[in-house]
């Protein structure tokens, strides 16, 4: 039932779509501006996110009308412009006061940056290939990465300082504008 190498080839992929490592700057952007992140919260909501939609994905989106190549597009748009925020430094998400005390761990976190439309794509293609149990412990493991980048972002930006998480932030929000604008380019093209 549970083969290593399967287990580690899904792990891999997921870990290099996922990029929490590469997301580092956007969090501690985002706890900067909405305060407290819950690390919990955002690792919970990303994990059932994925699990819903490794088993329901295609179904719940057919019952929208909706193909993954527009909800792969709806999740590039947000990546780029949380990309440009990074880069140019200005707001498109802002905390009016009126969400709920946490929803910033949700969105834009929990998706699309963690569980996005690459991820959700990744997992359709993913169960074509390998058994659902060796998706579920890629994903287990993935989690509990993700938990613990989250849980040390502040730890993160105290070694990294304000001059190089400043520079961090515009490099890595080149890349995340280069991959939104790759998902949308790849996405465009199957509409």
């Amino acid at each position: 039932m549970f083969e290593f190498k399967q287990i580690l080839s899904v792990t891999l992929i997921l870990f290099s779509v996922i990029d929490i490592l590469g997301s580092v700057p956007i969090i501690i952007d985002l706890r900067k501006k909405m305060g407290h992140v819950q690390s919990e919260k955002a690792t919970l909501v990303s994990g059932v996110i994925m699990v819903v939609f490794l088993f329901l994905g295609e179904s719940i989106l057919k019952l929208f009308g909706i193909d993954i190549g527009s909800f792969a597009i709806a999740g590039a748009l947000i990546m780029f412009f949380l990309g440009m925020e990074m880069i140019l430094g200005i707001q498109f998400f802002r905390s009016d006061g009126s969400e709920p005390a946490g929803s910033h761990s949700i969105v834009p976190i929990a998706f699309p940056l963690i569980a996005g439309a690459g991820t959700m794509t990744t997992l359709i293609s993913l169960k074509a290939l390998y058994s659902t149990s060796n998706i579920l412990v890629g994903v287990f493991v993935n989690l509990v990465f993700v938990y613990l980048v989250l849980k040390t972002s502040g730890w993160l930006e105290s070694k990294i300082g304000a001059a190089g998480f400043s520079i961090l932030r515009k490099v890595f929000g080149i890349i995340l504008l280069s991959i939104a604008i790759k998902i949308f380019k790849t996405h465009l093209l199957t509409l």
